[in-house]
């Protein structure tokens, strides 16, 4: 069985969001007095997790399975999970897309339960500009959980940013080169309508093509092939052999390639980032459904997604979770 939809496309990269909460207040994505967290009986249990997980991988055909939030690391049972999940007879490929806060302590132990790579947020790296965008003070901490994820082994270390108008835009060549003295990858992502106070705005928004001239002021770019279903597109820098990602997913969507799907921390399915339906399977897992029962579930949930995630149409509107509720 595969998790095929309607348009043709094969889900084989599964989204897990542990959690929908957070340490830090970053501004494009809450508001500084925070949000309602889940409460813990609707959260999925760590035995209910790896069972979809299970069933997402031996019996749907995903292949890659990434660990999300809100953010993962406030989980404490993230080790085992991602130890059971890497003991599946498939065997698949293990990722985090983490803000990086507790890594200097955890690294290592990610590593050793199977962790295969991580992506770190940073959008900056002048202490006073992470202060105003995460409303936290924490940017040592990133630093020391980048170089300790380097260490373990957790490679190619990634580094997510989103450029903010008038806030760390400027930022942008002095952040590349700080990724390539450190050997991290960077990938700028355009900010996307899903924070929590609705209050994004297309025309503030930082696009790839502003990205690209600002960076083409410092460096030369060459774009690379091979994109495949990856979400950025991969430029060399100078030559190389450093390169920089764009993920240019509100002006340049890459839907039509699209192999993700998303569990959210309280069993619901949401085949795109953008979606406003969900499939409920902590229901079904409640019930006493078998395992086909929710394969077939999830299955005829893929059926549903859209061509594309409709951000250009008149008629849009935003998902009622926030993505701290849905999972990078």
């Amino acid at each position: 069985m595969e998790l095929i939809d309607g348009h043709g496309r094969v889900a084989t990269d599964l989204r897990v969001s542990l959690t929908d909460r957070c340490n830090l207040r970053c501004q494009y994505c809450m508001p500084a007095e925070g949000l309602d967290w889940l409460p813990t009986e609707e959260t999925l249990t760590d035995d209910e997790l790896v069972r979809l997980i299970t069933i997402g991988v031996e019996v749907l055909g995903i292949r890659d399975v990434r660990f999300t939030g809100g953010e993962p690391l406030l989980r404490r049972s993230l080790p085992a999970i991602i130890a059971a999940t890497k003991a599946l007879p498939s065997k698949p490929r293990t990722a985090m897309t983490s803000n990086g806060l507790g890594l200097k302590h955890t690294a290592g132990a990610l590593a050793a339960a199977g962790l295969d790579r991580v992506n770190i947020s940073l959008d900056t790296t002048d202490p006073a500009t992470f202060e105003r965008i995460t409303r936290r003070n924490r940017l040592h901490d990133v630093i020391a959980g980048l170089a300790a994820a380097r260490d373990a082994g957790l490679t190619p270390v990634k580094v997510n940013a989103v450029l903010l108008r008038g806030i760390n835009d400027r930022e942008a060549p002095d952040l590349l080169r700080w990724c390539m003295q450190n050997d991290y990858e960077l990938r700028f992502i355009e900010q996307m309508p899903l924070d929590a106070q609705h209050g994004w705005n297309r025309e503030a928004m930082v696009t790839a093509d502003e990205t690209l001239a600002l960076l083409g002021e410092h460096f030369t770019l060459t774009g690379l092939d091979g994109r495949g279903s990856a979400p950025a597109e991969k430029f060399l820098i100078d030559d190389g052999p450093h390169t920089v990602g764009i993920i240019g997913s509100v002006t340049r969507p890459f839907c039509g390639d699209c192999n993700r799907v998303r569990l959210t921390a309280d069993g619901q399915i949401m085949n795109c980032l953008f979606a406003r339906e969900e499939s409920d399977l902590r229901a079904a897992l409640r019930s006493g459904a078998s395992d086909l029962e929710i394969a077939q579930r999830w299955a005829a949930a893929m059926m549903t997604k859209l061509p594309g995630h409709g951000i250009d149409d008149p008629t849009f509107l935003q998902s009622d979770r926030p993505m701290s509720a849905i999972g990078g």
